[in-house]
């Protein structure tokens, strides 16, 4: 299972739609580890209307674990079949783990004020 997280100096990156990279996490959800790690350069503009989403779909990628990012963001990541959990901050490593053990879950808030999600 592949998992994403929108990312900033290994660290969540509060902002979906305006990171520095995607991180890509390969995880065995049975065993509770994380088996590879790879990064994927953010495309340029608001992430809602780049084609990241296809491409992540692409490569496999099921769950996007986010900050915060707007209901288009979640309806475009959704129609690729990616799995949105919002409200994560902090290490990349230590959110991926802590949703392996199932303490991390979608706190539901969407971005309102950036003009790709209006």
């Amino acid at each position: 299972m592949k998992i994403a997280l929108p990312s900033r100096q290994n660290l969540i990156d509060d902002h979906f739609g305006h990171c520095e990279y995607f991180t890509i996490f390969t995880v065995d959800k049975d065993n509770k580890e994380i088996l590879s790690e790879e990064t994927i350069s953010s495309p340029e503009g608001c992430g809602c209307k780049s084609n990241i989403a296809q491409i992540l779909s692409d490569i496999g990628v099921s769950i996007m674990l986010a900050g915060n990012m707007g209901d288009g963001a979640v309806r475009v990541l959704n129609n690729c079949g990616i799995e949105v959990i919002r409200g994560c901050s902090g290490d990349l490593k230590t959110v991926a783990l802590n949703w392996l053990e199932g303490i991390v879950s979608d706190s539901g808030d969407s971005c309102h004020e950036h003009e790709c999600h209006n």
